[in-house]
């Protein structure tokens, strides 16, 4: 088991023991299988981005404490300093830097994403859902998103804003990958 992995499985299991939930009602508002749940919980099994969101929103904490530990302290504002070390988010090759993530209370969730590129993958970008709505701004190489059956190709300085409660994914269509920003906007903000 992978030591970052089994943190924020350890994690989760205590926040929802102590919340006093069930396994079943945390898959269920996760929206995966009992089993599959279970293996996050054992360590055995990564979260995506999406599927940390909705666990994090069922426990009642922010993603960025499932996995670092803190809670985040700030409000006024907050400076992230290039080099500063922030809970990181790696999921299928792609790494999610978290931004602002000891701002308390945020409305909108900033990520500086870096997509590798893994080849011709058209057909098969994974495909994600979460509530609220996102915005994508590539700053560096070129950024392919799926919406629904529509498929794009965005170049740094192009943005996109959409619903991220219907299917969606992204990937970096070249060998040189893709760096961009990402901000997913909550529900209840919208």
């Amino acid at each position: 088991m992978e030591p970052k992995i089994a943190e924020v499985a350890e994690r989760i299991c205590s926040l929802r023991e102590i919340e006093g939930f069930t396994q079943e009602e945390v898959a269920k508002a996760m929206g995966i299988s009992l089993d599959d749940y279970i293996e996050i919980e054992l360590g055995r099994k990564d979260l995506s981005l999406s599927l940390l969101y909705k666990c994090a929103k069922k426990l009642g904490v922010d993603s960025v404490e499932l996995m670092g530990g803190d809670s985040p302290k700030l409000t006024g504002y907050v400076i992230d300093r290039k080099g500063d070390i922030v809970p990181t988010k790696e999921h299928g090759g792609v790494m999610y830097r978290y931004l602002a993530s000891n701002f308390r209370h945020k409305t909108v969730k900033p990520l500086l994403v870096t997509a590798p590129y893994i080849g011709d993958q058209t057909e098969q970008i994974p495909l994600s859902t979460h509530e609220g709505q996102e915005f994508d701004y590539v700053l560096k190489g070129r950024l392919e998103f799926r919406y629904g059956k529509h498929t794009e190709i965005l170049n740094p300085g192009d943005s996109v804003f959409y619903d991220s409660g219907k299917e969606h994914g992204l990937s970096a269509p070249d060998k040189g990958g893709c760096k961009f920003i990402a901000i997913v906007i909550k529900k209840e903000q919208v």
